[in-house]
């Protein structure tokens, strides 16, 4: 394996990014979170990319990569590096780094902490334990033959093992200091999925590290993916960024903007008349701690 797809993007300044999924339009929470990215970076004299998490291929939308893009610059969004713009840093599409992720995959697999599983759905929820939203893997797959886990009809994933550093700690950049332990707050995850496609947590703390990025905006809802990312990072030998989690902006009944639900779009506030810089007002407005 070629040592230097594990050497990040040299950069003398710092760095931030905005990683949308073209999964339909974006809402205020999305944009909330695009904001803040941008106007943190832009205030450290940073370097701002725009890169497309476009690998859950089932749930993409056909011309919305190019409507994220429309939104975003009448918003007064700019950046650096992008999927239209090029970059050291290229590509800035997932669906096209799949090389990336496949020597991140060898290199934690050589060093032992990776291992396939088999476990259905059903499986699952009779052998994990339940732990809020997410149940917590319990290892069920660790010791299993892995050759014939490879010969599953169904196929399998790859988990990564947490029990050789289960505890990890940071300083999140609004929240404070963290802890976690995954073996107990989460266990094994899943870095590629039994279905061929590779896995959130892998591919975004891969491209975070080889794209120099120093600085990482997001909500509330991936503060728990934070402790894996920094997890596989350490694994891999690849610097961790600093990690910031936002509010959730919801809608008036309290509940979590979201695409599925059609949730408050910027093209009802450019309806509604507004210019860029008030509906920049009013979307920060909407992700400030009450």
């Amino acid at each position: 394996m070629c040592k230097s797809l594990f050497t990040p993007v040299s950069r003398e300044r710092p760095v931030g990014r905005y990683a949308p999924s073209p999964s339909g339009e974006l809402h205020l929470g999305n944009l909330a979170t695009a904001l803040a990215a941008w106007e943190d970076c832009r205030r450290r004299g940073g370097i701002f990319i725009l890169r497309i998490e476009d690998l859950d291929t089932p749930r993409l939308v056909a011309s919305a990569e190019a409507r994220m893009i429309e939104d975003l610059r009448w918003l007064g969004i700019d950046w650096d590096e992008g999927p239209d713009l090029g970059g050291p840093a290229g590509p800035y599409r997932q669906s096209e780094r799949g090389g990336l992720y496949q020597a991140a995959l060898a290199r934690l697999a050589a060093a032992g902490l990776t291992y396939l599983c088999t476990c259905s759905r059903k499986d699952l929820r009779e052998a994990s334990a339940p732990h809020g939203a997410e149940p917590i893997y319990p290892g069920r797959c660790r010791a299993r033959d892995a050759e014939a886990q490879r010969r599953h009809p169904a196929g399998a994933a790859v988990r990564f093992r947490v029990d050789r550093a289960p505890r990890i700690h940071f300083v999140d950049l609004r929240l404070g200091p963290q802890t976690c332990d995954l073996d107990a707050e989460s266990g094994d995850f899943i870095i590629h999925r039994r279905d061929g496609l590779w896995a959130y947590q892998l591919a975004c703390a891969v491209d975070d590290a080889l794209m120099g990025v120093t600085h990482v905006w997001r909500g509330e809802d991936l503060l728990t993916s934070t402790p894996r990312q920094i997890a596989l990072l350490r694994a891999l030998e690849l610097p961790v960024p600093e990690y910031g989690h936002l509010p959730l902006v919801r809608d008036e009944a309290g509940r979590r903007m979201c695409k599925r639900d059609g949730s408050c779009s910027l093209g009802r506030l450019r309806e509604a008349g507004l210019s860029p810089a008030q509906a920049r007002a009013a979307i920060l407005d909407a992700t400030r701690d009450r």
